[in-house]
Order: C-alpha cells, then sequence, then structure tokens
C-alpha cells in the first residue's frame, strides 16, 4: 500500500464549531492543534489569498509538533494561478515560507490551482511550465478544470515537467473535468469538491457579484454518501499499485462534511477496522459511530 496523506482544504472555519470543534473552548485551545490529532495533513488555503508572516508558519509548526507525520500542503497565491500577474517580491515571499516548511520536514507541496478558464494549449503548458521553473525545489501538484487537458499531450507534458496531474470530484457542468485519477508519477494528489450541482452554476451566475462567505461557501456545501465514497474507494484503489503516495483533500467544508468524510475515507481506504474520531463530530454525523473507536 502506499503511504495515504488523509485531511481537508483548510481548517479554520467557524461553522466547524461544535461539529468538529467543542463548543466551551478554553483560551488555551487551538484549532490547527486539535485538528492534527487526527489528522496527518492540510491544505492552506489561506496562502491563495495572501503572502503570510513568516512567523505564522512557524506557528504552524509549532503547534502540530506532537504528529511527527504531520505535514501541509500549501496552495499558490492566486497571483500566480488566476491574475497570472507576479514579481519577483511575491516569489520570494512563497518561496520562504515554503522553505521554513520543508526545513521542518512538514512540507507536503506546491498546489498550483487553476480556475476552470484555463483550458488546454500551448501557451498554457508554457505558462505552467515557467511556474515549475520558478519553483523547482519542491513537489508540484497541479490541478487544472477544464476537460481540454484529458489528453495524451498534456499528459505528455506533465510527465516531462515531473508534474503531478490532480484528480479532482467536481459537479459535472459543461466542460468540467471528469473524476479519473491520472497517474504520471509515483504521487497522486486528489480532490472533493463535492458534488452540489445547482449551487455550482449559481455561484459560477453570481461569479463577478459581491458575496457574503456563506455564499461563496454553498457550492462546496455537500456530504458524500456512503454509497459515493465507496465508489470513490474503488477509483483509488485501482491505482494504489502505480504510486508511493497518495494525499487526499477533502474541500467540501461548510458545517464539517469535509472532516466526517476525511474520517470515512480514512476508514475506507486505510482499511481500518476503527478510526479515532472526536464525540463532537460522531454527535453531529451519527453514521460515524460504525467507525468510531469511542
Amino acid at each position: 500500500m502506499p503511504k495515504y496523506y488523509i485531511g481537508t482544504a483548510g481548517w479554520s472555519y467557524k461553522d466547524w464549531v461544535p461539529n468538529f470543534y467543542p463548543k466551551n473552548q478554553s483560551t488555551k485551545f487551538d484549532w490547527l492543534q486539535f485538528y492534527s490529532r487526527y489528522f496527518n495533513c492540510v491544505e492552506v488555503n489561506s496562502t491563495y489569498y495572501a503572502y503570510l508572516s513568516p512567523k505564522i508558519v512557524e506557528g504552524w509548526i509549532r503547534k502540530v509538533s506532537d504528529n511527527v507525520d504531520f505535514i501541509f500542503h500549501v496552495k499558490l497565491h492566486q497571483d500566480f494561478t488566476h491574475k497570472r500577474k507576479y514579481d519577483e517580491q511575491n516569489v520570494k515571499a512563497v518561496r520562504y515560507n515554503l522553505d521554513l516548511l520543508a526545513k521542518a520536514e512538514r512540507l507536503g507541496g506546491l498546489l498550483i490551482q487553476f480556475p476552470y478558464s484555463f483550458p488546454y494549449d500551448n501557451s498554457a503548458t508554457q505558462f505552467i511550465q515557467d511556474l515549475k521553473d520558478i519553483f523547482p525545489n519542491y513537489k508540484n501538484f497541479v490541478e487544472v478544470r477544464h476537460s481540454s487537458w484529458q489528453n495524451k499531450k498534456a499528459f505528455d507534458f506533465f510527465k516531462q515537467a515531473n508534474l503531478t496531474f490532480c484528480t479532482i470530484d467536481q459537479p459535472q457542468i459543461e466542460q468540467a473535468i471528469s473524476f479519473e485519477p491520472i497517474i504520471i508519477n509515483d504521487k497522486a494528489y486528489i480532490r472533493f469538491h463535492g458534488r452540489n450541482i445547482e449551487a455550482w452554476k449559481n455561484s459560477i451566475n453570481n461569479f463577478s457579484k459581491k458575496q457574503s462567505y456563506e455564499e461563496r461557501s454553498e457550492r462546496y456545501k455537500y456530504l458524500y454518501s456512503p454509497g459515493e465514497l465507496i465508489e470513490i474507494e474503488q477509483k483509488i484503489k485501482s491505482i494504489q499499485k502505480k504510486v508511493k503516495e497518495v494525499h487526499i483533500i477533502t474541500n467540501n467544508h461548510p458545517q464539517g462534511d469535509a472532516v466526517a468524510n476525511a474520517f470515512e475515507l480514512i476508514h475506507l481506504l486505510e482499511e481500518k477496522d476503527k478510526v479515532e474520531v472526536p464525540n463532537t463530530i460522531v454527535k453531529a454525523y451519527p453514521r460515524l459511530q460504525e467507525i468510531s473507536v469511542n
């Protein structure tokens, strides 16, 4: 079996209280420290929106000290992937924090996520190659969302550049890329955005409008059913002999659905009879009682 790293996209969500984080918290209670008791990785979303102070990153490293296997996947800032305008200062800011994590042996890799509006063509592959050349010393996981990338030339490019092609599960709307694991090297990176088709459509229609956090998050509001998770388990296990590492990130975060599904995927993929699950989430998602050690 490969090494499985299973966690969620982000950890700092107020609506995870009390479904995951306890409601009555002391002043010393820390969400990341609590999270790292149960998972061995997390995907950092805040780095997509801001260039973080190194002190923040150093704080993360201290908070996960009790879990020797814990790693951070860092999402590249939107300046590089969506705006596609960046300068040397931006590059240095990203590299500095990546190197802090790497030195502490806490860096999983760099997630380079492109939007649906980034279809496959020669200029797109060249742009990705340029980013690879800027960040050559890290594992690079590249997510594209348009189905035009599912072709042999694109896969050959990823192989030549030694980039991991992210597998994503998202609502199948228009030319959205399908949920098919594509193995390029010895790593797999799989992200789950949920299957809330109607909310996803509404989000696309309201893209340019100012929205609240709840409105922006609505498209990710989706709890995968046990049947869907078994389907997912079978697809992932079909490729596990081809890789050494499988990184799985659940991004269906509203109310803690991502946490519940992440625990269920640990149970299925790591073939554990029981999983250490906090009572808070068992109470919120009673079906987890079947896999909980408590």
